[in-house]
């Protein structure tokens, strides 16, 4: 009888753990669970934060975007599908979307926005300017 190679173990190893790949790599490294970014226009976003280890991944990375919003009722509970548009000084909608998560993580250009938030027929507005550090709107409802 033939003795196992390590080349044979670790093939076995890897061919054993490939369930877990596909949420591997959907991961950003060294973040844990984040959602992928999405592009509209100009802006990068991602929404998220159900679940701890993906709510812990969300508040780790706010500070590496200039932009973070979050949602939640008056008495601390998380918010999710909560309608945001995100216009520019100009009036111009930037970004139109609707959050998924109570953590809302927002790359844009340099300038002065007014952050709209729309949920169970309620709106809250947030005027911030983006270019100088990270800014974090929370909207409380």
């Amino acid at each position: 009888m033939r003795k196992p190679s390590f080349r044979s173990f670790a093939l076995g190893c890897a061919l054993a753990a490939a369930p877990w790949l596909t949420q591997a790599q959907t991961m950003q490294p060294g973040t844990g669970a984040m959602p992928a970014m999405k592009v509209e226009g100009a802006a990068r976003y991602a929404c998220g934060g159900i679940g701890s280890d993906e709510s812990t991944a969300m508040r780790a990375a706010m500070k590496d975007h200039p932009l973070a919003l979050l949602f939640a009722r008056a008495g601390g509970e998380y918010l999710a599908n909560v309608d945001v548009r995100i216009k520019g000084a100009n009036g111009d909608t930037a970004l139109a979307m609707r959050a998924s998560g109570p953590v809302c993580l927002v790359d844009l250009p340099a300038g002065r926005y007014t952050v709209e938030a729309t949920t169970e027929g309620m709106t809250k507005t947030h005027n911030v300017t983006v270019g100088r550090g990270s800014q974090t709107a929370d909207f409380r409802f």
